[in-house]
């Protein structure tokens, strides 16, 4: 079963942001990663329990190459310029 990792992010520092996009992308693509969305125009229609402000959808074949891919050495390492740049959540969504 496909899992998509939803991330939204409220950026503070969008140069170092660019940095992280940079390296993370090729990362989540090692592990089977789609983008399917990154950063792209919304309409929010209801926001009763939360106001999106920039979000991404990545797309991989499975939880363990999700997992695989968050957890792995070479993401945890570029990880901390998002968090410098960045608010973030993140969710690992099963989906079809």
């Amino acid at each position: 079963m496909a899992v998509y990792l939803v991330v939204d992010t409220d950026l503070f520092d969008p140069t170092a942001y660019e940095e992280y996009k940079l390296k993370a992308k090729p990362i989540a693509e090692q592990f089977g990663g789609e983008y399917l969305a990154r950063g792209g125009a919304m309409d929010v229609k209801e926001s009763d329990l939360w106001t999106p402000k920039r979000l991404v959808l990545i797309r991989f074949d499975s939880a363990e190459k999700a997992q695989n891919f968050y957890n792995s050495p070479q993401y945890q390492a570029v990880l901390p310029i998002s968090k410098k740049a960045a608010k973030r959540t993140v969710v690992l969504l099963e989906g079809i």
